[in-house]
Parts: C-alpha cells; structure tokens; sequence
C-alpha cells in the first residue's frame, strides 16, 4: 500500500523536487513557479499524504505541475541547516510564491527576503513570531494557517484526565528552542491547577534526548505523557510512540497519524486540510493579489482520534462520552 501511495505521489508531483537546471527556461515559456518546504523527511508517509491534498487542490484551480506551475519541493527533515539551506536555494530559485510548512521555515524565509510571497501553514503564533502586523491585517510578504490558539493546548489535559483519571503529573513533552511552544506549554500550565495536575517539561531535541527525558519521567508512579512539541515530534513519531508504549505512560498527541501509528489518543486540526486551503491562497497570490492583504485564518476542522487496541494495552476502560465525540476510532 506504500509503495503504491509514493507511486501515485510521485505521478502526480511530476519529479518536482528535481528541476532547479530548467528554471529559466520554463519561466520564459510562461509557467509559474511555487517553492515548497516542508519539515518531514522525503520518504516519510506523512509528507505525500500532506503534498498530494496540496496539489489535488491546485489542479482543481487549473494549476497543473508540469504544464502552467512548476513545483520545486525541499524536504528539512526539521533539521535547522538543511531549512537555512533550502530557504535560501528557494529564493534563490526567484519562485512567484513559496509555501512553508512550521514556524522555523517561515522565519528562515523570511530571514532570507522580504521580497517572495509566502503562504505558511502550521504556525502557531504569527504575530509573536514576527511574521505579520495583525492576523486580518499581514500587510507584508506572508500570510497564512495558524496551528492553533494556545488556549486549546488546554484541551490535551483535559483528555489526558479524561482517558486516564488516575494520572497525577503530566510530562509535556516540547521544543524548548520554539518560542511558539513556550507560549504553548504555558497555556497547559494555567489549566493544571483545575484539573489537579502537576506538569514536568521534557526536552524534545535530538533522539538521545528524548530517551532520557521520557525513561527519567516515567520512573515516577501515576504519570502520563502530552506531546506538544510540532515538527520534530513528528519527525521522531515512532520513537516517542515506542517509549511510550514501553514505559506504559498514557499519552495525548497533537496530531491524528500519532493514533494511526500506534499512540493512544490525538486532538488536534486537521492538517491535510490546511495544505488544501493553503493552495487557495497560492492560486490568489498568483493571480495577482498580495500576502499582505490576505487574511491570517486559524483552523477550521479539529480532530479527536482514539486507538482502542492502545487502551486496552494500558490497561484503560475509553469512556463511551469520549468515544462518542471521536472522529476517527482505531480498533
């Protein structure tokens, strides 16, 4: 079935990723040209799934890759170099409008030039980070999705309570070098003391510090886990979901492939969803609008996923008013 998925990635990308030697001549013969950075790595599921609904979209704006839009695609992996590097080779490829997946690589284009069109997606704080005036009013370069408010990081205690009522402390595991999930770990701070929680941040850097975070928090009785962290939680998905399955901590994730790969519960926007509506705005900003006068939108469609096969293994009984508000059940 993977294979079968990248096969049809990779038709419908055209071999986007690989063209930077035919640049000039295709912007003289009149197509547009998109730069895209994303924060996964090439190979992984997760970023043909995201890509593919990108340009599903665009085709059925009447932008198709290889005929009136040329496509160039960098993969970061999250890796802080390779999004310096790629942002500057984007620019340097002089696209009409660049799409940028996370905070760090809206920043880093940003760095760059002030100059390219920018459509963000999954940025939690825009307007803290700099990137825009206002969120109705950019009134630069940038405009795009937001991840989330930071008052909805709440939530994910929430359903920790909810799912595993004898937890006590919650380990929130975040990228302390992100301003944005400071400001995200502050908000599950102030919804602690209502819930009769106690938190403990673990460090979401490299592999090895993400071990020794989560193996030192789980010695303690009565815990269980949140991943707050963005990108490069999930680039380290399948580590973290085997910790946590070893340790036994029950744990909240922000995004719904976490559930679909083994963990136990997500809440969180629907991310396939921005990229479509990213592609919108793509389409506008080539037809001649500007970043600076498109609004900033927030999420439209959340989603709750539970895997019961995951309860079960923790030893925990799914409340059936939790089970009822989910949107997607893995059994």
């Amino acid at each position: 079935m993977l294979d079968l998925r990248r096969r049809q990635f990779i038709t419908l990308l055209g071999g986007a990723a690989a063209w930077p030697l035919a640049s000039r001549a295709q912007q003289t013969d009149g197509i547009r040209r998109v730069g895209v950075i994303v924060n996964f790595a090439a190979d992984d599921p997760e970023t043909h799934s995201r890509l593919t609904a990108l340009l599903h979209e665009l085709q059925s704006l009447g932008w198709t890759n290889g005929r009136n839009i040329h496509i160039d695609i960098r993969s970061s992996a999250s890796e802080a170099e390779r999004i310096q590097n790629y942002s500057a080779e984007l620019v340097a490829l002089r696209p009409d409008v660049i799409l940028a997946v996370g905070t760090p690589a809206t920043r880093a284009l940003l760095q760059t030039s002030h100059a390219v069109p920018i459509v963000f997606v999954q940025v939690v704080d825009p307007v803290g980070s700099g990137f825009v005036e206002s969120l109705a009013h950019p009134g630069g370069s940038a405009t795009g999705f937001t991840n989330f408010e930071f008052g909805m990081s709440g939530k994910w205690l929430e359903l920790l309570r909810e799912i595993a009522p004898r937890v006590a402390r919650a380990g929130v595991l975040r990228d302390s070098g992100n301003v944005a999930e400071i400001g995200v770990f502050g908000a599950i701070q102030s919804a602690a003391p209502s819930l009769g929680m106690e938190l403990s941040p673990i460090g979401l850097g490299n592999a090895s510090e993400i071990e020794h975070g989560i193996v030192a928090f789980a010695r303690g009785p009565d815990r269980g886990l949140i991943v707050a962290g963005g990108a490069l939680a999930l680039v380290h998905r399948e580590q973290i979901i085997r910790l946590v399955a070893q340790h036994r901590l029950p744990t909240v994730y922000p995004d719904r492939v976490f559930v679909k790969e083994g963990g136990l519960i997500s809440y969180g926007p629907d991310r396939r969803d921005q990229y479509r509506r990213a592609a919108g705005y793509i389409d506008r900003i080539l037809k001649g609008e500007k970043p600076g006068e498109l609004p900033v939108q927030a999420p439209t469609q959340y989603e709750l996923a539970i895997n019961l096969k995951t309860a079960k293994a923790l030893g925990l009984e799914v409340p059936p008013t939790l089970l009822a508000r989910a949107d997607e059940v893995i059994e």
